[in-house]
């Protein structure tokens, strides 16, 4: 059965930094693409970077020169570092594997 579990995520006050993990089993993990989605309430999820088997990374525009994915294939486990939070970061961020599945989602709250 495949789990992904994201943690990391809380209250913090613009300007701040969170790292949120996803902890991946189930899946021979180094195997696909992952990435780091968001959803806001009220609107649609949202890809925020992606990651794929041997590092390469990509980031949405929001997320550049802010936020940094990596992953560590021995530890199964997926990182996003971000700083310089805003309000509008605020969100359930997700991690996904292989465009197959999702994690349960971890709520990032900026404060202004």
């Amino acid at each position: 059965q495949v789990h992904l579990v994201e943690s990391g995520g809380g209250l913090v006050q613009t300007g701040g930094s969170l790292r949120l993990s996803c902890v991946g089993s189930g899946i021979i993990f180094s195997r696909n693409a992952m990435g780091w989605y968001r959803q806001a309430s009220g609107k649609q999820r949202e890809l925020v970077a992606w990651i794929g088997p041997g590092g390469i990374t990509n980031y949405a525009d929001f997320a550049k020169a802010r936020f940094t994915i990596s992953r560590d294939n021995a530890k199964n486990t997926m990182y996003l570092q971000m700083n310089s939070l805003k309000p509008e970061d605020t969100a359930v961020y997700y991690c996904n594997w292989g465009l197959q599945y999702w994690g349960e989602g971890t709520l990032v709250t900026v404060s202004s």
